[in-house]
């Protein structure tokens, strides 16, 4: 994927340096993987919401329970579904939703039994409607080589690289970012508390958080 963002820019946009590369989870991986493999094309690079490391733990295996839950529905019909399958798209909505979410965000927003009964069934019922089977199972596990953890040294940009405490996909407790970012050679990284303001994995949306991370970076990278 990272190839292919990197032959569209030079070869058809005529593109040979950037000013920033700024990536949102699995474009937080891109990031990493393109700072590696592209040392000089960018001044800066700002991965925001992953890890620099294998998917594995619960983070893979999350992933794997939504595959196996397409793959046992008899509707998936081996990928040759004409209409979408419900169990499995429930499946994989419900776990979309638990992975996404953000426990402060949702007891505030929903605090009572009948609040949070009612979000869980529209919100499972909103992500159904958007979501192709084939298409997320593609998505999910697109990821499954991501490995950027032994060619980090080669990153020569200045690095400001943020995750959120309450992110389930990247859980905090686990101190990778810690035991990883002293091997970039200019990198920075910052865990936003969780509070009211984060929104779990997908504070990296909601850009106010960490502006200010923004701004320093760039300005340290002139």
């Amino acid at each position: 994927m990272v190839a292919l963002d990197y032959r569209l820019l030079t070869e058809r946009l005529n593109v040979d340096h950037v000013r920033l590369i700024l990536g949102t989870s699995m474009g937080c991986m891109h990031t990493f993987m393109f700072g590696e493999t592209y040392p000089a094309f960018a001044d800066a690079l700002m991965p925001l919401a992953c890890l620099p490391v294998p998917l594995a733990g619960r983070n893979r295996a999350w992933r794997q329970m939504t595959i196996d839950a397409v793959k046992a529905d008899p509707a998936w019909l081996g990928g040759e579904y004409k209409t979408e399958p419900v169990a499995a798209l429930r499946t994989i909505a419900d776990l979309l939703l638990i992975a996404g979410s953000a426990p402060i965000q949702l007891q505030k927003s929903y605090p009572t039994t009948q609040a949070a009964s009612d979000w869980a069934s529209a919100a499972t019922a909103a992500t159904m409607a958007r979501t192709d089977v084939n298409d997320f199972m593609y998505q999910i596990d697109a990821s499954r080589t991501y490995d950027p953890s032994g060619g980090l040294g080669r990153i020569k940009a200045p690095v400001m690289w943020v995750n959120s405490a309450d992110d389930f996909i990247n859980p905090p407790e686990l101190a990778i970012a810690e035991a990883y970012v002293g091997k970039i050679p200019h990198a920075s990284f910052v865990l936003i508390p969780a509070s009211e303001h984060t929104h779990g994995h997908g504070t990296h949306t909601w850009a106010a958080v960490w502006k200010g991370q923004l701004i320093k970076l760039l300005a340290r990278s002139q």
